[in-house]
């Protein structure tokens, strides 16, 4: 099992994927005490270079960077995202289920597979302020 990561938590993700922005809006209703920070990739002012990675290995597949700096990938990166949500929610029960040897197999083939098939997933067809479209933010 992982390092269990030490709050905040950075997610970051791709706003203009339909998928995952609609999963990270998900997370972004839900009550997580401040402890997830969401970072869309997309937005024309994201900057990879403080992070040491490329918004290529971004856009590629999740990533999650802890306050110490540690790094989850993929599966982890969900898991460390459910991390932040008490074990008694469905959150809690599939981080403790996705680390379970078997199913964790079964979702890195999973994820693995939904990585390569993304880029051709709908976008979002939202208007958006240059060119990224802002979830979890309100018109004024």
């Amino acid at each position: 099992m992982p390092v269990p990561p030490e709050f905040p938590l950075s997610v970051f993700y791709d706003g203009s994927c339909s998928v995952c922005a609609t999963e990270m809006e998900a997370y972004m209703r839900k009550e997580h005490g401040g402890r997830l920070l969401f970072v869309d990739i997309s937005a024309p002012s994201f900057d990879p270079t403080p992070y040491g990675i490329t918004l290529d290995a971004f856009m590629y597949q999740m990533h999650a960077i802890d306050r110490t700096g540690r790094v989850y990938l993929s599966v982890e990166a969900f898991w460390a995202i459910w991390q932040a949500f008490p074990a008694s929610t469905l959150y809690g029960f599939l981080g403790a289920l996705v680390m379970l040897p078997g199913v964790n197999l079964l979702a890195r083939a999973g994820y693995r597979g939904f990585a390569r098939i993304r880029k051709y997933l709908p976008r979002r067809r939202e208007t958006c302020a240059g060119g990224s479209c802002r979830i979890g933010q309100r018109e004024e």
